[in-house]
């Protein structure tokens, strides 16, 4: 716990180092504690998907305070266990670098603060995952020499949590978290307003300015503003919570902002009755999960809210929720929030769209805006042209190896992809691209619109889209860096399992990798062009006599409805289902741990198209991200190959 007075924080309870030795973890757990030095390593790159495994976010209330840490790996080693840190009386937690990678999940920061941790230290945290630190009244810090001072029982001043922040994240941690610093807004509060002089601008900070809840003129890195969302999404993993909130908040007064542009999603859990397992089961947490979709159903019916659900006359949903809103909402220019890591796939129409917690998009619910802190924009010229087989999955497991994005400098980066490469990927393919700017920790990707995004709005809408002379980054912007990537040296890429920066090209895999599954699906690699790759490299095998490999189940999972029809339409079912694959109605699936193609055991091995492969996120087993092509081929060869590889072998 922690009890403030006259800008002085004193921090109450144990600290818990979460240190890459299981048996130290567990000592501490044990009621024994022990000294930074004695829990080093750190554990670094420590997921939301190790803090709240998939199945705790089924809960949405206090009872999140009984699971953090459950699923954090140490070695071959998972040492907590449930009520372990709440029991163990602990108020501060530290660890090593980039802490809460992947999700926007603000279940793991709620589960910590439920348990009672009231601070996290680490060498540097994932955007998201402090932001949503930050909302719920969480101090975070990167000084750990706080540590000694808060043992000696010391009081903190505020102000070591703001330096350096603007002015609205400095107030947001002073009142103690969003709701507070929102009732304050309503009560006549207000940011000071610094004019920013006329300045050349990314193509980002002119969507910020234009979005600006005070109708900024012109923008710069680090100014901090309430921005007008344009388009404003949850599924139903997340809008329980955010409802619970408003209702803590608001009671039965809850009065939405601008209806129409509130869209809600059932899309993460549609399978789940067919992947958990009997344990699971057996703890009630298959209700749990089913209740999430209805508690969303009820609200979206009461306050008339749009809403693409789950199928009435079979198993699946509508779709994904950033591929239908790129499929069917989205505009370039537009700013964008989503209750989804990778609500920055809509980038590759010309947006800015990022993804927010569940305090932040209760509040924009409620008000139409969101806080931003204008971030720095980091370019990657994509030069050349990609030689055949190569993806743009393969593009982005490249930029994850890349010590620029593995050490962390990217975090809270705009990604602004151009080039001539960039110039012949279609938008589905450039959606691949901004969509894992969550892995490489950005704030958002985007590419600058063009005569293919006007295609892209044609072919999928029917209508005709006229792009504006202001939609593009002025010459002389300020960026924070480039990347060039020369894109003819590109070739196939995996990740190994563990983390989606462990980047290796085909070629340079030494070992044969046997599969027991391939996983063609998810946001990522279920849109039309991924199926288009997947059935290229299976109509290939299919004239030549071969099927997926004895020993391998290869599934495909269609990102939405649309996408489905459009290979019903262009006749792929037939070689699909010729070959062996077994087809899946849209929706998350195994990339959030909820549906057919999760692994059963921890000595499965799959390769797969999602975009993390974070430990337990597709189940117990290991998991290889690959592009559609890679994926596609390994399931024909029953062990991990490019398809140049596959054909290079072929009779």
């Amino acid at each position: 716990m922690a009890t403030a007075s006259n800008e002085q924080v004193r921090f109450e309870g144990r600290i818990l180092f979460l240190s890459e030795d299981a048996d130290v973890v567990e000592r501490q757990l044990r009621g024994t504690d022990v000294s930074l030095a004695d829990a080093l390593p750190l554990r670094s790159d420590v997921s939301t998907d190790e803090i709240t495994p998939a199945w705790i976010c089924y809960y949405y209330d206090e009872k999140l305070g009984e699971f953090p840490y459950l699923g954090l790996k140490c070695g071959q080693r998972t040492p907590v266990s449930a009520g372990g840190v709440k029991a163990g009386g602990f108020g501060v937690t530290v660890a090593g670098r980039r802490y809460g990678k992947g999700s926007s999940r603000e279940a793991s920061p709620y589960a910590e603060w439920c348990a009672g941790i009231r601070l996290v230290i680490a060498e540097n945290f994932e955007r998201i995952y402090r932001q949503n630190c930050r909302n719920l009244g969480i101090y975070t810090s990167t000084d750990f020499g706080l540590i000694e001072r808060i043992r000696r029982g010391d009081s903190i001043p505020v102000g070591e949590f703001t330096q350096g922040e603007d002015e609205l994240t400095a107030e947001l941690v002073r009142r103690g978290g969003l709701f507070k610093l929102m009732r304050a807004r309503k009560d006549g509060w207000s940011p000071t307003t610094h004019a920013t002089a006329p300045r050349p601008m990314t193509y980002a900070e002119k969507i910020i300015a234009r979005a600006s809840a005070d109708n900024s003129g012109a923008v710069r890195a680090g100014d901090a503003i309430f921005a007008r969302a344009d388009w404003r999404y949850a599924h139903e993993y997340v809008t329980p919570m955010c409802i619970s909130f408003l209702e803590r908040e608001m009671g039965d007064r809850i009065t939405l902002h601008d209806r129409a542009s509130i869209v809600c999603f059932g899309d993460h859990l549609p399978f789940i009755h067919r992947s958990m397992s009997p344990e699971r089961r057996a703890q009630g947490l298959l209700e749990a999960a089913q209740a999430l979709a209805k508690v969303q159903k009820q609200f979206c019916e009461t306050h008339g809210l749009r809403l693409h659900g789950y199928l009435a006359d079979r198993d699946g949903s509508e779709g994904i929720s950033h591929s239908i809103m790129t499929e069917r909402y989205v505009r370039p220019g537009q700013l964008v929030v989503g209750t989804d890591s990778h609500t920055p796939h809509c980038g590759a129409l010309g947006a800015l769209a990022f993804g927010i917690g569940t305090s932040e998009m209760a509040n924009a619910w409620v008000t139409g805006e969101v806080r931003v802190e204008v971030p720095r924009t980091c370019r990657v010229r994509l030069n050349g042209r990609l030689p055949a087989g190569v993806e743009a999955k393969d593009i982005v497991l490249h930029l994850l190896r890349l010590p620029y994005v593995r050490e962390g400098r990217a975090i809270g980066q705009v990604i602004e992809y151009c080039g001539e490469a960039l110039s012949g990927l279609s938008t589905d393919e450039r959606a691949t691209l901004t969509n894992m700017v969550a892995e490489i920790g950005g704030f958002s990707g985007i590419v600058v619109p063009d005569e293919e995004t006007r295609r892209f709005v044609r072919d999928r809408r029917g209508t005709d889209l006229q792009l504006e002379p202001w939609m593009c980054s002025d010459e002389g912007a300020e960026f924070a860096h480039v990347i060039e990537v020369e894109c003819d040296r590109l070739e196939p890429m995996l990740a190994r399992p563990g983390d989606p920066g462990h980047g290796i090209a085909v070629s340079e895999l030494v070992e044969t990798v046997g599969i027991d599954i391939a996983y063609g699906g998810s946001c990522t690699g279920g849109k039309r062009e991924d199926l288009l790759h997947y059935h290229a490299v299976l109509e290939w095998a299919m004239q030549r006599g071969m099927r997926v490999a004895p020993g391998t189940r290869f599934f495909l999972q269609f990102g939405s409805q649309d996408v489905r029809d459009y290979c019903v339409q262009s006749g792929m079912l037939d070689v699909f289902e010729r070959v062996g694959v077994e087809l899946i109605e849209s929706g998350c699936g195994a990339c959030v741990n909820a549906g057919p193609g999760v692994s059963e055991r921890a000595e499965q091995v799959t390769v797969s198209a999602i975009n993390r492969n974070f430990p337990g996120r597709s189940g117990p087993g290991q998991v290889w991200l690959a592009s559609p092509s890679t994926v596609a081929a390994s399931a024909i060869a029953g062990r991990i190959v490019s398809f140049e590889q596959l054909r290079a072998k072929a009779p």
